[in-house]
């Protein structure tokens, strides 16, 4: 009987284990082998001709992609498993639908749906007869004018000439402005707009002229927010909430001037991020709505790969449904892999002279630190060296070897008669070997507003340069405030 009921417990264990191991998940598979699906793709209103991105899983396998009204599509490129991109073709149904990816054995359908859109304009701020100058602007108005894709006017020999929409600036898909070239044939003539679909748009007759010598159009960048290295990266929290001032709750890492805040709702803005691999959704912070309907991935249009470790991230509010309710929910950046470093405005400006260089400020002065009297609060460190949180501004290697290896400049405003500065590390030691500089020494340049500038290269003091990444830079001393860093590009 013994052996009976040994053998009888030998097969109940057996059994058993057979049975519990048929229902463990098989993890390594799953994970290997998601299928074939769309996650997202971009742009979610197409014209015919117009590129398009498809993010997903199991796309080294399609065969074929379907649009809308049956139109169906073989001649792709499959950039990796998770990236297709494809032209839109021509017949998509007008009412739009799903997006359709098939293999030899499987297919998939979007989430969301494809619209088709339509360019119509409107407008032009030159009207016909009017005088226009090489490197001024003009301004078109209409709808759907993302799907402009090239402006043609004459080069000084009277050649077609083409302006591809890289060098255009967008304000929303209601209006483009468009930089000539300062060199261009003069007369006067319609130049052309063209889409991705083929449809042509003549501007008014306009009275061309060549620029004169002595002028530029120049970017320049207006910081609304900056990241002050207390908070990190991004894991599908709500830590990266802004508000307006009228509407801040305290739930915010930062309420935004009214001012700034509209010109965010009508035009467009920019974040700069850093990671590898960032899922950016842009959303409110009830979580209710998603800018664009989907999360932004590397090979997204609007996210730009600054071949630095950053991204810069477009982001336009006007005419989608995220701007009605922006002020009462507030705005959240969420997703993940991804620490947010700033957001700001561009606005392309005419600058009188000759070609002249760009001041790019990397720090400025939001108001929260106030005037020095030998105190530590000015103190800068590289990204990643600053692990117990001393510094009042960490920035990415790019700029840090600015500081380190060229030139670049300190704005103050002078708070006291007697004010000095010493440039010196977070330990104060090494101090940088120009000494204090005093109210009375001509590194330091007077302005006429009660501020003050002063040149700051290090490349002559390697023990200073060494200590750096470590020890961190440091402003000190008395009787004045640090308003901006720059250095002239």
């Amino acid at each position: 009987m013994k052996k009976v009921f040994k053998h009888i417990g030998i097969f109940l264990s057996v059994a058993l284990m057979g049975a519990l191991s048929s229902c463990i998940p098989q993890a390594d598979n799953q994970l290997a082998d998601l299928g074939l699906g769309i996650k997202v793709f971009f742009p979610t209103k197409v014209v015919e001709g117009q590129p398009m991105t498809i993010n997903g899983s199991g796309l080294s396998d399609v065969k074929e992609i379907e649009f809308p009204n049956g139109v169906k599509v073989t001649d792709f490129e499959i950039v990796s498993n998770e990236m297709i991109r494809v032209t839109a073709p021509a017949g998509i149904a007008a009412d739009g639908g799903k997006l359709i990816v098939r293999s030899a054995d499987q297919t998939a359908e979007s989430s969301v749906s494809l619209t088709l859109g339509k360019t119509v304009v409107s407008g032009f701020s030159k009207q016909e007869g009017e005088e226009i100058t090489g490197g001024e602007q003009i301004t078109v108005y209409g709808t759907d004018l993302e799907f402009i894709n090239a402006f043609e006017i004459l080069d000084p020999d009277g050649n077609p000439l083409l302006i591809p929409h890289e060098d255009f600036y967008r304000k929303g898909t209601s209006s483009v402005i468009i930089t000539l070239p300062k060199k261009i044939f003069e007369g006067s003539y319609i130049a052309n707009l063209y889409t991705y679909d083929g449809r042509s748009f003549n501007l008014p007759e306009l009275s061309y002229k060549p620029a004169a010598d002595g002028g530029h159009w120049e970017t320049v960048e207006t910081v609304i927010w900056e990241n002050d290295g207390s908070h990190g990266e991004i894991n599908w929290s709500s830590d990266y909430r802004f508000s307006s001032e009228e509407a801040s709750s305290g739930e915010e890492i930062y309420a935004i001037p009214m001012d700034l805040w509209e010109q965010m709702k009508a035009g467009t803005f920019y974040v700069l991020l850093s990671g590898e691999n960032p899922q950016i959704r842009v959303t409110t912070g009830w979580w209710s709505t998603t800018w664009t309907g989907n999360d932004i991935t590397p090979g997204n249009e609007l996210l730009t790969d600054n071949g630095d470790g950053t991204y810069t991230l477009a982001i336009t509010l006007a005419g989608d449904p995220i701007q009605d309710v922006i002020d009462e929910q507030h705005l959240l950046l969420t997703g993940s892999g991804y620490t947010p470093l700033e957001l700001y405005f561009e606005e392309v400006i005419w600058v009188d002279g000759g070609d002249g260089d760009k001041e790019v400020v990397f720090w400025e002065n939001d108001g929260s630190k106030g005037s020095i009297n030998w105190n530590g609060d000015y103190r800068f460190g590289l990204d990643g060296h600053d692990d117990n949180g001393e510094c009042l501004a960490t920035f990415p290697e790019d700029v840090w070897n600015v500081i380190k290896t060229g030139t670049f400049y300190l704005l103050a405003s002078a708070d006291a008669d007697w004010h000095n500065v010493r440039v010196t590390t977070g330990w104060w030691d090494p101090n940088w070997n120009a000494g204090d500089i005093g109210a009375n020494n001509e590194m330091m340049v007077h302005n006429d507003d009660g501020t003050f500038t002063i040149e700051l290269n290090f490349t002559g003091d390697a023990t200073f340069v060494d200590a750096l990444d470590e020890r961190h830079l440091l402003f000190t001393g008395e009787g004045y405030t640090p308003l901006k860093l720059y250095y002239i590009k």
